[in-house]
C-alpha cells in the first residue's frame, strides 16, 4: 500500500481540503464585493478551476470513460449544489461573515453526511448511526452554535 493510499494520507488531504473552503469562500466573496456581482465572481470562480482541472487532466493524461453501468441523471447534479454554495456564500459571506457562514455550511453538511450515510444514498459506503456518533454530531453542531452566536 503506497502513501496515497493510507488513510491518513486521506484524512490530511481532506483537512487540508477543509482550509481550503473558508479561505476560497473569503476571497470569492472579497471578489464578489469589488466586481459587485457575486454571480460574475462565481462564473470567474467556476472558469479558473474548470481551466487548472482540464490542465491537470491534459497532464495526467486523460483516463479511458469506462462506464460501469447506466449511470443515474441525478449523479449530474452535483454542479449544481456546488453552484448553489458558491454564490451563497459569495452574496451571504461579506454581510454575514465569512466564519459564521462556513460555520453554519458546516451544519448543513454534518447534517446532510449523517443521512447520507446512514442511509448510503448515492451509492455512498453505509455507515450505521451509532450512539457514539449521534453523541459526537450533537457535539460538533452544538460546537457550531456556539461559534457562530448570532442566533
Amino acid at each position: 500500500m503506497t502513501l496515497f493510499q493510507q488513510p491518513i494520507f486521506y484524512g490530511l488531504l481532506m483537512c487540508a481540503a477543509g482550509i481550503g473552503i473558508p479561505v476560497m469562500a473569503a476571497l470569492n466573496a472579497g471578489l464578489g464585493t469589488k466586481l459587485n456581482s457575486p454571480a460574475l465572481a462565481t462564473s470567474i470562480l467556476f472558469m479558473v478551476g474548470g481551466t487548472v482541472s482540464l490542465i491537470y487532466l491534459l497532464i495526467t493524461g486523460i483516463p479511458r470513460a469506462t462506464i460501469q453501468g447506466p449511470i443515474p441523471i441525478l449523479f449530474f447534479s452535483g454542479g449544481l449544489f456546488v453552484i448553489f454554495y458558491i454564490l451563497s456564500i459569495t452574496w451571504v459571506g461579506p454581510k454575514f461573515g465569512i466564519g459564521n457562514a462556513v460555520c453554519l455550511v458546516l451544519l448543513g453538511q454534518l447534517i446532510s453526511t449523517s443521512v447520507i450515510d446512514h442511509y448510503g444514498f448515492f451509492g455512498a459506503i453505509r455507515y450505521s448511526m451509532s450512539t457514539t456518533r449521534l453523541i459526537g454530531l450533537g457535539l460538533m453542531i452544538l460546537g457550531v452554535f456556539l461559534t457562530v452566536r448570532r442566533f
